[in-house]
């Protein structure tokens, strides 16, 4: 019995090795403009009408703001990024990365939590706690360009689909152990698998797509005419206000306040000169 369990796990694991080698060879693709390779295995329509459907969800459970003037500012500011975004791979001659979005913007009221998002699609929502650390709309812009950067860079369809490798892959490295994982898991109660991926591999994986979000976030602002330099203000200001009490960064998916300080800095003169506006502001 043995035996034959010991064959059928080779046998498993050589036809997983062949299937996962002829999906990934098919789905890499590259991260627009930094062109870091990426795996996307999920269909992007897939996501992201599950994005628009969940949204939908958010805009009718949660507080919005009633600060119309406020709004108006963000789809503003939202507008002029899409377009810039757009005339900047019109520019270069290639595909829109944004060609299929549906944008909207919504200001969730909640002075809690500073904070926006965009879900896969363009679908976007800004906390009014943000609007305390960014101040005016050039420190707004910095931070909308930031998220529509995570959606433009597909980095959800990526997270996704390196998600389904890593899950497959553990269960295929457990029945290759005879079960090993499971056992050692039911045994200390303690998911050491899942702590080495969560530390190991997917913090330092996300503290690189925020990265690079921060990267393409000064291009797109800078694309549409904002002042990039109050982003450095805007993460002086979000620094001074966690109080010295930001989770250490090998515990997270984001980069230390300090450390994105120091690369925008970097970044900053270099994207002014390479990316000038492509759209006027008023």
């Amino acid at each position: 019995m043995s035996k034959i369990n010991n064959i059928n796990r080779r046998r498993f694991l050589e036809l997983f090795g062949q299937c996962s080698c002829g999906l990934m060879l098919s789905a890499c693709t590259t991260a627009p403009i930094t062109d870091r390779k990426q795996l996307k295995l999920l269909p992007e329509s897939t996501l992201n009408k599950q994005a628009a459907q969940i949204y939908e969800n958010v805009k009718n459970k949660t507080k919005l703001s009633n600060d119309k003037e406020q709004l108006r500012e963000i789809q503003q500011i939202g507008s002029k990024i899409e377009e810039s975004v757009s005339a900047y791979f019109d520019k270069i001659n290639k595909k829109d990365p944004t060609y299929n979005f549906q944008w909207e913007y919504i200001l969730v009221d909640n002075d809690k939590v500073k904070n926006a998002w965009c879900m896969p699609g363009g679908k976007i929502a800004v906390y009014t706690g943000i609007l305390k650390i960014t101040k005016n709309k050039h420190g707004l812009a910095a931070v909308m360009g930031h998220e529509i950067a995570h959606a433009v860079a597909k980095h959800s369809v990526e997270r996704a689909s390196r998600a389904l490798v890593l899950n497959v892959g553990t269960t295929a490295l457990d029945i290759f152990t005879g079960g090993a994982i499971s056992n050692t898991r039911r045994t200390t109660g303690v998911d050491v698998p899942g702590m080495l991926r969560t530390f190991g591999i997917d913090n330092p994986f996300g503290r690189k797509q925020e990265s690079e979000a921060d990267y393409l976030g000064l291009i797109f602002a800078s694309l549409a005419g904002y002042d990039i330099r109050e982003t450095v203000k805007i993460w002086e200001r979000m620094k001074e206000s966690n109080k010295g009490q930001e989770t250490p960064e090998w515990m997270s998916t984001h980069p230390s306040s300090t450390r994105r300080i120091e690369s925008i800095k970097k970044w900053i003169p270099e994207i002014i000169i390479k990316y000038p506006p492509i759209t006027k502001i008023s």
